[in-house]
């Protein structure tokens, strides 16, 4: 199933969510809007549409990187002398060399760092348990942790710290049923898959 699917599905899981609360229309907006984001999250182990506005462009980092490697090259060997002069076109030739290396998902990991850290500056629990989160997604393989049980577990916990810091009933509802919203619509029961999940890792690898 594809980002567009989930996150409708998601976004209807929150709008229903918001009925049996009774919420307002402000409120309603609120669950929808986070229905359809937690029906997302499990694929942040893949170049996707929540990964990707997390990030800026790997492109665009690396073609950034390599023309500050250059001018530092060209800077240090018109100004520089000696030793330094060296050290500056080195640096420079090893800035354009390390930014090949740059790619979306280690993009990822820089915002799963700093989403981290955001989080435990702001005092936010749910905000750093979301960064350390999106900071496993970058290294788990596709359809594997994010998209089982200890996936959804380890979600609900930054729900229940969400709701607590909206305070806004529903929010922890939103979040899980968005969430596992998710892993069903990535089943093998549904006969547009042709994968399934490992619902059990790290207890069993079998697809389900």
């Amino acid at each position: 199933m594809n980002g567009t699917s989930h996150m409708a599905i998601g976004a209807a899981t929150g709008f229903m969510v918001a009925n049996s609360f009774g919420s307002g229309p402000d409120i309603t907006a609120t669950l929808v809007a986070i229905g359809g984001i937690s029906a997302l999250m499990p694929d942040m182990d893949i170049d996707g549409k929540l990964s990707n506005r997390l990030t800026f462009s790997s492109k665009m980092i690396r073609a950034v990187a390599q023309i500050i490697g250059f001018l530092m090259m060209v800077y240090s060997y018109l100004e520089g002398t000696g030793k330094e002069q060296w050290l500056g076109i080195s640096y420079g030739a090893g800035m354009i060399a390390l930014s090949t290396f740059i790619t979306q998902r280690r993009m990822l990991s820089i915002t799963g760092i700093g989403v981290t850290a955001c989080g435990w500056q702001l005092n936010e629990t749910w905000l750093w348990l979301l960064g350390i989160f999106i900071l496993i997604a970058s290294f788990v393989s596709h359809r594997s942790y994010t998209h089982s049980f200890l996936g959804i577990v380890y979600y609900s916990f930054v729900a229940y710290y969400l709701e607590a810091s909206l305070m806004i009933e529903g929010v922890f509802e939103a979040c899980v049923i968005g969430y596992g919203s998710h892993l069903i619509g990535d089943m093998k029961i549904l006969p547009i898959n042709k994968r399934g999940i490992k619902l059990f890792l790290p207890l069993s690898s079998k697809e389900m």
